[in-house]
């Protein structure tokens, strides 16, 4: 009798503690409702509630694995404490009003796979600490005021699919790293201010497939390397100040679909080069601001 008893007992404090989320990642999270005016959020948290019931907030046993409050009103800065959150897995503040910048404290999330902080109000530069988040696959921050260069670090982010840094105010030049995402997917770094030339090193990117970088201040010739991502759909660096010709394997992008080069300064012409594309449903060359030469597909040395 006095085994059943025990085990029911113990059936019970399990029952009851499972689920119970930590007293340091509780704090975490009112930390998090009262610096982004939790009060005035449309779908607001009852703090007196379990932590399981708090609107975006997933609980898995009794650990905080996501937190997605996307269209929420929130304001203000993201704390430090989020960094406290040891177990999250996803992180979505899509389209609020988050202003300020990624804490340093990120650095501690490193089960982390998904941060999106899109359309928000963040300014400040992007923290080299962002690198050593290993298990990030979808790095979304675009459509913010963010300042400052893409860190080096950024090349640490072995396991990245997506990085989308375009309509931000990013300068200085796109770190050599950049091909140490040889996982990336997708690259989208449009409507910046970044300069310098393209680096050879994202042919080490094999399997990108979308490479924007559209409206910046890129300058120089394309390397040759580019020709080797052949799993390329999507091209488009129009409107920057690329000059010269273009590598003369151009034509082994054969799944592009999407080749967009006009507004810099390239030469001769390439005509033929859509008909080498099978594939290609969006085409363009085309100055349209000074009304300037097309491009070639004669050979130039890698940058």
């Amino acid at each position: 009798m006095k085994t059943v008893k025990f085990t029911l007992l113990f059936f019970l404090v399990t029952l009851l503690s499972f689920g119970s989320v930590s007293t340091k990642e509780k704090e975490a999270l009112k930390a998090i409702y009262n610096s982004t005016h939790g009060a005035l959020w449309r779908t607001t948290w009852d703090l007196n509630t379990p932590v399981q019931e708090w609107h975006g907030v997933t609980v898995k046993g009794d650990k905080v694995i996501g937190l997605n409050l996307e269209f929420n009103n929130l304001r203000g800065v993201i704390p430090q404490e989020i960094g406290d959150l040891v177990h999250l897995r996803h992180i979505n503040l899509f389209r609020n009003k988050i202003s300020g910048g990624i804490p340093s404290s990120i650095k501690n999330l490193k089960l982390l796979v998904t941060l999106n902080v899109s359309f928000n109000m963040l300014t400040n530069p992007l923290p080299e600490e962002i690198g050593e988040l290993k298990s990030l696959k979808n790095l979304k921050l675009f459509m913010n005021m963010i300042k400052g260069e893409i860190p080096v670090t950024i090349g640490q982010l072995s396991n990245l699919n997506t990085l989308e840094l375009y309509n931000n105010q990013l300068t200085g030049e796109l770190p050599m790293t950049i091909g140490e995402l040889t996982k990336l997917k997708e690259l989208l770094l449009s409507s910046n201010q970044i300069t310098g030339k393209l680096p050879a090193s994202i042919s080490k990117a094999k399997d990108l497939k979308v490479l924007s970088i559209f409206e910046n201040n890129f300058f120089g010739t394309l390397p040759n390397s580019i020709c080797s991502l052949i799993n390329l759909e999507e091209l488009v660096i129009s409107n920057n100040a690329f000059y010269g010709k273009l590598p003369n394997q151009m034509a082994s992008l054969i799944n592009l679909k999407v080749l967009l080069i006009g507004n810099n300064d390239f030469k001769g012409e390439l005509v033929q080069l859509k008909t080498q594309l099978p594939n290609l449903k969006q085409f363009d060359y085309v100055d349209v601001v000074n009304q300037g030469a097309i491009a070639t597909l004669d050979i130039d040395d890698d940058n």
